[in-house]
């Protein structure tokens, strides 16, 4: 859906969870003449900027209580934005529409986070709504093809985003990460449950105790989406923290795929890899 123009019934319910690209992607949405509505998730989307927008809360499992909500908002099109780490079916506060639901809810569990949400996708859909991706509402906010900073990778670093792209190729039927860091020529780290945040938590720990032994500076985080993911869902994510993470694991850069990687504040984002040293490309995986 996300790859043909899509044209968008407003106002916008966007499920939002942590982070800041719900917010991100509401301010576009407002730039582009769109009316977004926030459902936010209670202990999980961050409650100061949400009060910018229209908005509401609910808890993981109302799905009946979420329903009700978007339909009296009058919003057919349907958004899940934000960071969620996938919750223990114990964890779910289920209500009435949520029981109807469980079963199929229960398959969805079975499976990577991409069979996950797709999953709970289809649930609305068969509610009446349509699922929308970020490229229909706001594709201001994907990495475009080409290098955004200063600094340029080297050729050694051109062969190590090279061979990040190729693992993530073959680890996409595994519904693994979105992630991996290669280091002149060495696959060092792959992303994991942990995200991209402790994946680079890893890398300077491994810098830390002398298992990565290459110079500061050398080396790459790759992002892409896997191969036959939903581009509505879950897509790969960079942003000033990402940014704070390289640096600290003495990387040289960042490579995602161009077109399908979001960024978080791009101004900030980019100053600080300047700040830092660091490059910053999108590229065709």
């Amino acid at each position: 859906m996300s790859e043909a123009t899509v044209e968008i019934a407003s106002p916008v319910g966007l499920i939002a969870a942590g982070g800041v690209m719900p917010f991100a992607v509401a301010d576009a949405m407002v730039a582009r003449g769109l009316t977004p509505v926030l459902f936010a998730l209670k202990g999980i989307c961050d409650p100061k900027p949400l009060t910018r927008f229209r908005h509401h809360w609910i808890a993981l499992g109302q799905l009946g209580h979420a329903v009700k909500l978007l339909k009296a908002e009058g919003c057919r099109d349907l958004l899940f934005i934000g960071n969620l780490v996938r919750p223990a079916l114990s964890e779910i506060r289920i209500d009435l529409g949520t029981l109807r639901e469980l079963p199929r809810i229960w398959a969805s569990f079975r499976g990577g986070d991409d069979h996950l949400l797709s999953g709970v996708a289809r649930i609305f859909e068969r509610h009446g709504f349509r699922m929308v991706g970020v490229k229909d509402v706001a594709p201001s906010l994907f990495v475009p093809e080409g290098r955004l900073t200063r600094r340029r990778p080297d050729d050694l670093l051109v062969e190590d985003i090279a061979k990040g792209l190729t693992v993530l190729r073959a680890l996409a039927p595994f519904d693994v990460g979105q992630a991996v860091v290669v280091v002149d020529g060495h696959v060092v780290a792959v992303e994991d449950i942990e995200g991209t945040d402790g994946l680079l938590a890893r890398i300077a720990r491994l810098r830390t105790s002398r298992r990565i032994r290459a110079a500061a500076g050398r080396g790459v985080l790759v992002k892409a989406p896997k191969a036959g993911q939903d581009l509505r869902f879950d897509l790969p994510t960079i942003g000033p923290r990402t940014i704070e993470g390289v640096a600290a694991a003495g990387l040289a850069g960042v490579a995602v795929a161009a077109g399908h990687t979001l960024i978080a504040e791009p101004q900030q984002t980019i100053a600080a890899a300047d700040r830092a040293g660091l490059f910053v490309m999108g590229v065709v995986a």
